[in-house]
């Protein structure tokens, strides 16, 4: 059964999906989100919300990027088991995918959203917090990098996933300091494993649209 994947290859939670469809070699047409062609109109058909990403898995629409991983998981496996089989060892895996997702991709968001804002209509305090978020979660992430190679003890997974484009995003606006060693070399493996490089690869030509403009590394 083809898979396809409404998605656009700059989007943080997009290559969370992209990550975990090339770990395992999954076959899947992309259909660009870009606003030419008619991958627009059908994903609204699709999915009202208009969130990306989403898949499609023959008759099934599969929505947000946790459950299409899962799905993939499920219905697509392949051989790096992105979730564990063990109960207790999948919960750690979707408590670090949450943790990503919510305390470093959202506040990462918040800091761009801002920026796209009107100088006048600006939020000094939104930011100031997403900032302390973002030190708390690195700090929080320092400490538990100390003594491993990936998010979860059982190998590269979900959370692996999730951590990818968080990290990788979240230092381009609020870059971890010297303070955080551990969190920082997680971040150069993740950008060094093959999966996830590919997607940072294919998204290379849409830098110059990062709001508050991409840095000249990674």
């Amino acid at each position: 059964m083809s898979l396809s994947l409404y998605a656009h290859p700059f989007s943080s939670y997009c290559q969370k999906v992209l990550t975990a469809l090339y770990e395992n070699a999954t076959p899947h047409t992309f259909r660009m989100l870009d606003g030419s062609g008619t991958a627009g109109e059908e994903f609204a058909t699709l999915w009202p919300i208009k969130r990306m990403p989403l898949l499609i898995d023959g008759e099934r629409t599969v929505a947000e990027a946790s459950i299409i991983i899962e799905h993939l998981g499920l219905h697509h496996a392949g051989p790096v088991r992105l979730i564990p089989q063990d109960a207790d060892a999948a919960l750690d895996v979707r408590f670090m995918d949450r943790f990503f997702d919510n305390y470093v991709m959202t506040p990462m968001q918040r800091i761009v959203a801002d920026f796209i804002r009107p100088p006048e209509q600006r939020d000094a305090r939104t930011v100031s917090e997403a900032k302390a978020l973002l030190d708390d979660a690195y700090q929080w992430l320092d400490q538990r990098m100390a003594d491993r190679e990936w998010a979860c003890a059982t190998g590269f997974s979900l959370a692996d996933c999730a951590a990818a484009p968080s990290l990788f995003y979240a230092d381009w606006v609020h870059p971890m300091d010297e303070q955080r060693p551990h969190a920082q070399a997680y971040r150069r493996r993740l950008l060094a494993r093959p999966s996830f490089a590919r997607a940072v690869d294919e998204a290379r030509p849409f830098r110059h649209f990062f709001p508050p403009g991409a840095p000249d590394r990674d």
